[in-house]
């Protein structure tokens, strides 16, 4: 099966706005950003999506939400406030078969989302 996208970026075979990375994780910015501040957190160990995730490594979530409470602080969203967002599957919106999990902000994020 071809790598996905967000493979290639942790193989460093495509490049990304890379603004944190650690053994688990790495976040970079949107090339498509729905707000003015669109980071991706993707773990490096590839996972379809979180349905997809074995209890094994469920640890990996903790990762994801930690490694966001720092990206919010170190690009000043923890200031005024962000969305995190998982889409699961093509109902959820999903267009990439790699677990990631956006972080929004840098203006109001309206309610209901979709």
């Amino acid at each position: 099966m071809a790598k996905t996208i967000f493979e290639k970026i942790v193989d460093r075979e495509a490049k990304a706005d890379i603004l944190y990375e650690d053994d688990h994780i790495l976040a970079f910015r949107d090339v498509a950003p729905q707000a003015p501040t669109h980071i991706l957190l993707i773990p490096k160990k590839h996972h379809a999506r979180h349905g997809a995730v074995p209890p094994e490594d469920h640890s990996l979530f903790t990762h994801l939400f930690v490694a966001a409470q720092r990206v919010a602080r170190q690009t000043g969203l923890d200031k005024t406030g962000y969305r995190l967002v998982i889409n699961n599957g093509p109902d959820g919106g999903e267009t990439v078969p790699h677990l990631h999990l956006h972080l929004l902000g840098g203006r109001p994020l309206a309610w209901p989302p979709g």
